[in-house]
C-alpha cells in the first residue's frame, strides 16, 4: 500500500506545505444507495427480524409496521434532505443538530451517532461469527469459536474499509443484488403457487395490525431501517452533492418500505395466515431457510444460507465505511486527534480512521469473548436493542434541529419540508422512542424467571450507555469551550 499523506510543514526552503488531500469519489446515487441499504442488511432482517417481529409483535400483521415505519422515516428523510441542500458538510446527524441546536447538542449528537453505529456492527459481529462456526462445523471442519470467525471478518473488513469508497461501494452492489434477488424469488414462488392458503391482504387488516404487541413490532420493524440515514455522511465522495444525496436518501427509504413490506408479506402467504406465527414460533431463526426450501427447493437452501452470511458481511463492512467517515468529520473539527482526519494519498480514504475502526472491532470482539457472551442471545441482542433505541432519539432530535434551523433562518420557505414534515417524523419517531423503552428489558432479554421482563442490572447498564455518550459530547464540548476558545470557534466550520 501507498505511504500515507504527510500533512506537517515543509522546511522554510522547500515552499509552502501541499493542502491536505480531502475524500473525494463520484458516488452517484445508486451506488451510496446500494451501501446504505446494504448497512440495513435486507437478508437478515427478512430471515431474522422478521419472523421475531410476527412471534413477539402483532403476528401476521406484522408486514404492515414496515409500511408505517417507512411513513414515518420518509417523513424524517424530507427534513434531511432539505438540510442536505443548506449546510454542505458531511456529519449527517450530528452535522445538523449542531446547526439547528448549538454545538454541545451537535457533539452530543456525535457520539451518539458513534455509539449507535458500533454498537449495530458489534452485534453483526457477533451473529456472523455464530453462522460461521456453525456452517463450517457442519461442512466437517473444526469447530472454532465465533470470536475468532468474526475476527477474520474484521480483517477482510478492513482492508477493503482501507482502500478507496469505490471498491466497497462495487463489493456491496455484487452482494446486495444476490440478497435482494433470492427474496424476490421466493415470494414470487409463494405468488405462483398461491402460497398455503391463498393470497390476500390480511396482513394489513387494521385488526391484524393492532393485534398482539404492535409497540414490539413497530421496536423490530424501525430496527430494519437502520443505515438508510446515513447518505449524507458520503457526501464528500459523491459526484454531485446537493442531487445525488437528497435522491439516494429518497431512494434508499422507499426501497427498503417496498422491499420490507413485500417479503414480510410473501412469509405470512407462504405458511398462511393461520400458521404463520406456529411456524415462526417453532424456529424463528431457520423460518426463511425452511420457507426457502419449500419454495425453492434443496438448491434454493443452500444458496440463501450462503447470501445470509454475505449478507451480514455487508452489513458490516457499509457500517464500518459509516463509521470512518464519522471518525474523519470529527478529526477535522478538533474533536478527534488530527491524524485520525488523514487521507490517504494513493487510495483518498480516511484510511487512519479505517484502522481506528478495525482496532475497536478488535477490541469488542475480545471484551466480548473474555467475558464468554452468547454470541446471538447477548452480544446480538443487547447491542441491537441499544442501536435501535438509540437511532430513534437520534433522528427525532435531528428533526427538532431541522425544524429549528429552519424556522431561525428562513433559507427555504417551503412549509412542507421544512416544519410539517419534519414535525410529523418527529412525533412519530418520539412515540418508538418511548415504546422502545417501555419494552426494552424484553429486547435485551431481562427477564425474570416467569419470563416477565424487568428493569434489572442488563437493562441499566445498556440504557446507561445511550444516556453517557451525549453527555460525554456534551461535556467535551463545554471544555473546549473553556480551554480552546479557538477549536471551540471552529466547529462552527463542521457542525455550525
Amino acid at each position: 500500500m501507498s505511504a500515507p499523506i504527510r500533512t506537517g510543514s515543509s522546511p522554510a526552503d522547500a515552499g509552502p506545505a501541499p493542502a491536505p488531500l480531502a475524500l473525494t469519489g463520484k458516488l452517484g446515487p445508486l451506488a451510496i444507495v446500494f451501501m446504505v441499504v446494504a448497512a440495513a442488511s435486507p437478508l437478515t432482517v427478512v430471515g431474522g427480524a422478521t419472523p421475531l417481529g410476527i412471534l413477539l409483535g402483532n403476528g401476521v400483521g406484522f408486514p404492515a409496521l414496515y409500511a408505517v415505519s417507512g411513513v414515518v422515516l420518509l417523513l424524517f428523510s424530507v427534513g434531511l434532505a432539505a438540510m442536505t441542500r443548506v449546510v454542505p458538510r458531511p456529519g449527517a446527524f450530528f452535522t445538523f443538530v449542531g446547526y439547528g441546536l448549538g454545538r454541545r447538542a451537535g457533539l452530543g449528537a456525535a457520539y451518539l451517532a458513534l455509539l449507535t453505529y458500533t454498537t449495530v456492527q458489534a452485534a453483526v459481529y457477533g451473529y456472523i461469527g455464530y453462522i460461521l462456526s456453525g456452517t463450517f462445523a457442519q461442512l466437517g471442519l473444526p469447530e472454532l469459536p465465533w470470536w475468532l470467525w468474526a475476527l477474520a471478518v474484521a480483517a477482510l473488513v478492513g482492508v477493503l474499509g482501507y482502500r478507496h469508497i469505490d471498491l466497497s461501494s462495487k463489493v456491496l452492489g455484487v452482494l446486495l443484488i444476490g440478497e435482494i434477488g433470492i427474496v424476490l424469488a421466493i415470494v414470487a414462488g409463494v405468488v405462483i403457487t398461491g402460497g398455503d392458503q391463498g393470497l390476500s391482504l390480511e396482513p394489513f387488516e387494521p385488526a391484524n395490525v393492532f393485534s398482539g404487541s404492535p409497540a414490539v413490532g413497530l421496536t423490530f420493524a424501525i430496527a430494519a431501517f437502520i443505515g438508510f440515514e446515513a447518505t449524507a455522511i458520503f457526501r464528500d465522495e459523491a459526484r454531485d452533492p446537493a442531487r445525488t444525496i437528497p435522491r439516494a436518501t429518497y431512494a434508499a427509504v422507499i426501497g427498503i418500505t417496498v422491499f420490507y413490506t413485500l417479503a414480510s408479506w410473501g412469509l405470512v402467504m407462504a405458511w398462511g395466515p393461520d400458521h404463520a406465527v406456529d411456524v415462526a414460533a417453532t424456529d424463528p431463526g431457520g423460518m426463511i431457510l425452511t420457507t426457502t426450501a419449500k419454495y425453492l427447493g434443496t438448491a434454493g437452501e443452500v444458496v440463501i444460507n450462503v447470501l445470509l452470511i454475505t449478507s451480514m458481511f455487508a452489513c458490516v463492512l457499509s457500517f464500518h465505511n459509516v463509521i470512518t467517515r464519522y471518525q474523519h468529520t470529527m478529526a477535522n473539527a478538533g474533536l478527534l486527534p488530527g491524524a485520525v482526519g488523514a487521507v490517504h494519498a494513493r487510495h483518498l480514504s480516511p484510511h487512519l480512521s479505517s484502522l481506528l475502526q478495525s482496532a475497536t472491532t478488535v477490541v469488542l470482539v475480545a471484551v466480548f469473548a473474555l467475558a464468554g457472551l452468547d454470541p446471538v442471545l447477548e452480544v446480538f441482542t443487547w447491542f441491537a436493542g441499544v442501536s435501535t433505541l438509540a437511532i430513534a432519539i437520534l433522528m427525532a432530535v435531528t428533526s427538532l434541529a431541522v425544524i429549528v434551523w429552519f424556522r431561525r433562518t428562513r433559507q427555504d420557505a417551503r412549509a412542507w419540508n421544512t416544519v410539517v414534515a419534519p414535525a410529523l417524523g418527529l412525533v412519530g419517531l418520539t412515540g418508538a422512542a418511548v415504546a422502545i423503552v417501555a419494552y426494552f428489558p424484553l429486547l435485551v432479554g431481562d427477564v425474570d424467571a416467569a419470563g416477565n421482563q424487568r428493569f434489572g442490572v442488563i437493562s441499566a447498564v445498556l440504557l446507561a450507555l445511550i444516556v453517557l455518550s451525549p453527555v460525554a459530547g456534551w461535556a467535551q464540548a463545554v471544555v473546549l469551550r473553556r480551554r480552546r476558545p479557538e477549536t471551540y470557534a471552529r466547529i462552527t466550520e463542521a457542525i455550525g
